[in-house]
């Protein structure tokens, strides 16, 4: 297991400090708010601890405030509903006395039924794709100072786009990316922590996608980003250390708000979830 990784688990790692009352903390790595998958991750698991053998098949989460990374987060869990088969919970997280983030997750007793699903994009396998230590060797000297940065630091998610065209020539095209993602380390066949794993992983690209459109990219210094809410279906098992296929778009961008969406497909082509994402986009005033 890598060492980003194996950090993450310890940051996914809450604190329990009362009957449906936890404390999580965020890396310290010179953010200056709590990057939003954190938050999601994090709270998914809150959720988890007041279930018991019923598995996320939902969520559906609000950003309030930006979270602040040199406190800790207090995830407060409100046990709406045990039912004969879907559990409901709500979470608020805390910090300086105001909620910054709620989130409502439904949890599921598997059951059979019936069963259908689009089909995966027909894209190159990851294998076949660059490293990441290779686009850095492409891409490196080509990118701001701030992407740069981020490139640096080791990450617990290794990313492989589909067609690099756009980071080589920036321009308008199809608000659309695909990119294949994995943990860098064996997670395990633990089905909650592979979804909060890829509750953290669903926020990295997703907003992004909304700049395709217009030649941008998420690190552009004359924007202003932010998640305003996030929503996941968990459709099937899956393995989070195994390659899945992240492929997004964008729909519709308008007044200030981004909206976007997401479908992971393992390698063989099932799709295990959904993701939908609105944010804010703004250009930044030039005084």
């Amino acid at each position: 297991m890598s060492r980003a990784l194996d950090q993450l688990l310890a940051i996914l790692g809450i604190e329990t400090l009362e009957v449906n009352l936890f404390r999580g903390v965020s890396p310290q790595v010179g953010w200056q708010r709590v990057f939003g998958g954190q938050v999601i991750g994090q709270a998914l698991v809150a959720a988890y601890r007041t279930v018991n053998g019923r598995i996320a098949h939902s969520l559906h989460a609000y950003f309030l405030r930006p979270g602040d990374p040199s406190v800790p987060i207090i995830y407060n869990v409100d046990r709406i509903r045990d039912g004969g088969s879907f559990s409901t919970r709500r979470v608020v997280a805390i910090q300086h006395g105001q909620a910054i983030f709620s989130m409502a997750a439904s949890f599921h007793k598997p059951e059979e039924g019936l069963a259908h699903q689009m089909k995966m994009p027909d894209v190159l396998p990851p294998e076949s794709l660059p490293s990441e230590g290779e686009l850095k060797e492409l891409l490196f000297d080509r990118l701001p100072p701030q992407v740069k940065a981020y490139w640096e630091r080791e990450r617990p998610i290794e990313i492989r786009p589909v067609d690099l065209s756009r980071y080589l020539a920036p321009e308008k095209r199809a608000a659309t990316q695909q990119m294949w993602i994995r943990a860098t380390g064996d997670l395990g066949d633990d089905l909650a922590l592979n979804q909060c794993v890829l509750a953290y992983a669903s926020d990295f690209t997703l907003l992004d996608t909304a700049l395709i459109a217009h030649g941008r990219f998420t690190f552009d210094p004359s924007l202003m980003l932010a998640s305003l809410d996030h929503a996941i279906w968990f459709h099937r098992r899956f393995r989070v250390d195994d390659w899945l296929l992240y492929a997004q778009d964008s729909p519709s961008s308008w007044a200030g708000r981004a909206f976007c969406r997401g479908m992971l497909f393992t390698r063989s082509g099932e799709l295990v979830a959904s993701t939908t994402q609105e944010g804010l986009v703004r250009e930044r005033r030039r005084d």
